[in-house]
Formats: structure tokens, sequence, C-alpha cells
């Protein structure tokens, strides 16, 4: 891998990062960008993206394609930006194609929580391991998944939306921003332990405040990250009694409660499983810290075979 430009892109804010073939990231710089807005159409979109990445390759000049992690469904590898959950106007955009036509470099854009995946089964905690289920713990809660060391995406772009596995049933289910209920992002994602907490407490306070109380002794806290814990060990356990795999690993800003959430997760998950597959997974915190993301986007030109030539990453 040659040292590329990667991003992952949010909606207030892209990181964007100078990535070398090691897969050690030289640089990097953060950039303000209104993608936030619902309304936003495909041309404003590509406008945007654009811009950021021209105003990056001023920095970078060096830099010979470009991978990026964007919140959607892609179909396959082809870069086609199917659907977007929190941008509706958003159908069908070839985005890969069309931002690499203005910027005239390669572009490869994926879905961004199988950029961490791709990113975790090759630099980090999977880096060993045939099949891999990543998970991304934060605001929301995504997935994606590496089977036989390639990137699985599913027909349409839609494989492993984890988040929304439902993990209760039936009206008093929590409702998720997807519009159905029971889903597990509803319950174990850094907005649902918020809202949880503000629904005992009437107090609103992010997740790490609420952690850093769950360790000075607050059992209302502590209770919420146990049952987030119940709540995606149950999730898992559906997950690999689907696919067979036997390796987990976790990014994203909740997994600084792992201390918390770890212990409840494996209890729940060996409840769950049928007994072949009980206490044969292992569940792993990211050992990429937050760059998971951003070195999978690198990785995306490489990424369709993992299998491939890795022999610089290790020089």
């Amino acid at each position: 891998m040659t040292d590329v430009l990667a991003a992952d892109i949010g909606g207030t804010n892209i990181r964007i990062a100078l990535v070398t073939r090691q897969g050690a990231i030289a640089d990097e710089q953060r950039v303000h960008i209104a993608l936030g807005d619902r309304s936003i159409s495909e041309e404003q979109l590509v406008a945007r993206l654009t811009q950021s990445f021209r105003d990056a390759l001023k920095v970078y000049p060096n830099v010979k394609s470009i991978g990026a992690g964007f919140p959607g469904f892609f179909q396959g590898e082809s870069g086609l930006l199917v659907a977007s959950p929190n941008l509706p106007n958003l159908h069908d955009v070839a985005l890969a194609t069309r931002l690499s036509e203005n910027l005239n470099l390669p572009v490869m854009v994926q879905n961004d929580a199988l950029c961490a995946a791709i990113g975790e089964a090759r630099f980090g905690a999977g880096k060993n391991v045939t099949n891999l289920l990543h998970i991304t713990l934060g605001t929301g809660i995504g997935g994606g998944l590496i089977l036989n060391n390639r990137p699985y995406t599913g027909e349409t772009g839609m494989a492993m939306e984890f988040g929304h596995l439902r993990i209760e049933q039936g009206e008093q289910a929590r409702l998720c921003g997807c519009g159905g209920r029971g889903c597990v992002e509803a319950y174990a994602s850094a907005t649902a332990i918020s809202t949880r907490y503000a629904e005992v407490t009437e107090e609103d306070l992010a997740a790490k405040t609420i952690f850093e109380r769950a360790n000075n002794g607050d059992e209302q806290a502590q209770a919420i990250f146990k049952s987030a814990g119940h709540y995606l060990g149950a999730a898992i356990a559906e997950a690999i009694k689907l696919l067979d795999v036997h390796t987990v690993t976790m990014s994203g800003g909740l997994v600084g409660a792992w201390s918390m959430l770890h212990p409840a997760i494996m209890v729940s998950l060996n409840e769950n499983l049928i007994p072949p597959l009980k206490d044969t997974v292992q569940v792993l915190p990211s050992s990429l810290e937050d760059n998971a993301g951003v070195l999978g986007a690198a990785a995306l030109i490489e990424a369709s075979n993992l299998t491939g030539d890795t022999s610089e990453n290790d020089s």
C-alpha cells in the first residue's frame, strides 16, 4: 500500500489522514463540513466533499489515491451509495466515481463501519483471524463483517446492520431511530445510555460522564451499563449463531467503558449461545484506539483481497 489519503466522514466533521504503506498515520487534520442537513442533495454532497479533498491535497500533494468511510450503504466495492439512513435524499449516488472524476485520482468509498472492520482486520486486534465481526459503539451502533479474509457487504450493501438486530419485541420495546422497536441501538448505544439515565435521574448527561459516575459508585449508572452490556451480548449471540464467527472486535467511544461493559457482554453472550458455541467466542476491544475507521479507509484499494501481499505492512 502506497501512501494514501484516508477520510472518516461524519455529519459535521471529516477526519483526513495521510497513511503510510506500513499502516501508520503520518499526519492528520479535522475539517468542518456541513453534511448533517437531512435535506442535502447529491450535488451538494459531492461539491462539499470535493472541496474538502482538494484542500487536503494542497497539504499532501504527493498522494496518489483516496479511501473514505461514509455513513451509508454501498453496493459491493463499486463506490455506489445506495442510501444513507440520515440523508434521505441520497439514492444511488456514484460517489466514488464522481469524486474520482473531480479530483483526477482513484477514489474508493465504503460504509464507515465496514471500514473499521477492514482496519481492525488489517492492522488491529483481528489481524491474524480469517473471519471477524466488528462492532462500532458510539452515538449509534454499526457493524462490519470480514468473511474468509474479504469484506462482506451483502447483495445491496446492507449486510451487518448490527445496531438494528431486535433484542426486544412488542409495543413496550424502545423506539429506535430507524422507526422500528427493540433494536439493540435503542438499548446499548451512547445515545441510549444517556436517554435511559435521564429517565431515571432527570439529568441529561453524556455517556462518558455517566460512566465516570458508575466508576464512582453510582448504582443507577452501573445498572445501565450492565444492562447495555447484556443487550450487546444477546445481539452478538444472534449474529454468532447465524455466522459461526468466533472473533468479535469493538471500537468507538463506548469502548472507553470496557471494564464495565465486557463482563456483562460475556455473561449474556454465553447465556444466549447454543451449547457447542458457548465459551468459544472472544470479544476484544480495538487495539487501534479510534483509528480503525481511518486505517480501514486507507486500505480500501487493497481490501477486496486481504490475503494479498501484505509484506510491506510488516517492514
